[in-house]
């Protein structure tokens, strides 16, 4: 009896979710071809009659299933991409493959261990068999790829999230954090958070190296981490929105994950956009209302939008007389030497150069006359009309403006001078 509660936790080993194709080797010879085709199916090992082991295949056409005995029957396995949950057993009789694929890879590696030793009749004693009885219809079902929970007392709190899901949203559940279930999706394209109160994000996001859109609409964020912006989002994640939120500040790294083509900050606590937002060259939709931006950033004349967004900012008053002066005289052998070192594309990183040294690199500011500055500038604001950076924009204010103030830098006293002589006249 004990020997039999000691099992049943591994019941899972004997049974193996996924798709199958079975192909008679007969047929070439009789001027016949496979249909090709796969079936979601459900594989037990289990005894049966004659009490030898045997392998059950059932489908959502036969759930009562097809046997095939294991001993001494198997001719070959076929393992060449089981880390992709694919494999093929080759049975002697009847002559047939059976193709698996679509099998979770851990899952498929203990059935195949298991089909092994059924072959050679050693340690079966040991091997937590299965009931060889017809499948549940829920089990042989197609793949599932999308799926909306859309209250707490639909949420599963004990069974796993579908494997093939694609499209996940979990609203309105009062979630606390992300649930470490749905970062196994692997295939998960689509991930709908909003609605709920979420405080912070955890780094494994990034590992859904599929994820295209991710929507945390109406959550509690107070950050966006800077690990998310290096992940595999970068060349993923195309769609995000974090409105609704406690954000005040967007990582220096944000700007890196360059195939976002829709970005939503509406009502947050955002004081700035980040300092590279000109590199989002894929960037269509943009939309920032009702946050704490005075002034945008140097780069944002670089956007190419369709739309964009930028109401309820208490933006400042852009003007040029008004500045901040970084400049030191003469240049620091430091500047100089920073300024080489981007004008030049020279290579550089934390295995050449400090690593606050790389910070102020990466921040380097373009000047009027082409050159750059890094850490000795002028810096003031002018007005931009927000129609050269997006075909359709919403009005700033409830003036009908579309302007707004936007950052300028200037490397010397020089290039200030003659900018304020052209702007004054």
């Amino acid at each position: 009896m004990k020997n039999r509660e000691a099992r049943t936790p591994q019941n899972f080993r004997m049974k193996l979710q996924c798709d199958v194709e079975v192909v008679n080797r007969m047929l070439p010879s009789m001027g016949l071809r496979s249909k090709g085709r796969s079936s979601r199916a459900v594989l037990s090992i289990g005894r049966h009659g004659d009490r030898s082991l045997y392998l059950l295949i059932c489908t959502a056409k036969d759930r009562s299933g097809a046997r095939y005995k294991l001993k001494e029957n198997i001719e070959k396995f076929f393992t060449w991409f089981v880390e992709e949950g694919k494999a093929t057993v080759r049975l002697k009789d009847p002559a047939i493959d059976i193709c698996l694929s679509k099998a979770d890879c851990s899952s498929l590696k203990s059935f195949l261990s298991a089909a092994r030793l059924a072959h050679r009749g050693s340690d079966t004693d040991s091997l937590p068999l299965s009931a060889l009885g017809p499948a549940r219809a829920r089990d042989v079902e197609k793949p599932k790829k999308k799926l909306s929970i859309l209250s707490k007392k639909d949420y599963p709190l004990t069974s796993s999230f579908p494997y093939s899901l694609e499209q996940l949203q979990v609203s309105y559940c009062r979630l606390t954090r992300v649930d470490l279930r749905m970062l196994s999706l692997r295939a998960l394209r689509r991930l709908d958070l909003s609605n709920n109160h979420i405080k912070k994000l955890p780094s494994t996001i990034g590992d859904l190296s599929c994820l295209a859109e991710l929507i945390l609409h109406n959550n509690h964020l107070e950050s966006f981490s800077d690990s998310l912006c290096s992940s595999s989002l970068q060349t993923s994640l195309q769609h995000l929105d974090l409105s609704q939120n406690q954000l005040q500040v967007l990582p220096a790294r944000f700007c890196q994950l360059q195939q976002l083509v829709n970005l939503k900050l509406d009502h947050n606590k955002l004081l700035r956009l980040p300092f590279h937002m000109g590199r989002l060259s894929k960037l269509r939709f943009l939309s920032a209302a009702h946050n704490q931006l005075t002034v945008l950033p140097a780069s944002f004349r670089k956007l190419c939008l369709e739309n964009l967004d930028l109401f309820g900012n208490p933006f400042a008053q852009a003007s040029a007389l008004e500045h901040t002066i970084r400049l030191t005289f003469p240049l620091r052998l430091q500047e100089l030497a920073s300024r080489a070192v981007v004008e030049r594309r020279i290579p550089h990183g934390p295995h050449s150069v400090p690593l606050h040294l790389c910070h102020e690199l990466d921040f380097s500011k373009a000047c009027a006359c082409g050159r750059v500055c890094v850490d000795s500038y002028i810096q003031t604001a002018v007005s931009i009309n927000l129609h050269l950076v997006s075909h359709t924009v919403v009005l700033v204010d409830n003036m009908g403006g579309t302007e707004a103030p936007v950052q300028k830098h200037f490397c010397s006293l020089l290039c200030y001078c003659e900018f304020m002589d052209g702007d004054l006249r």
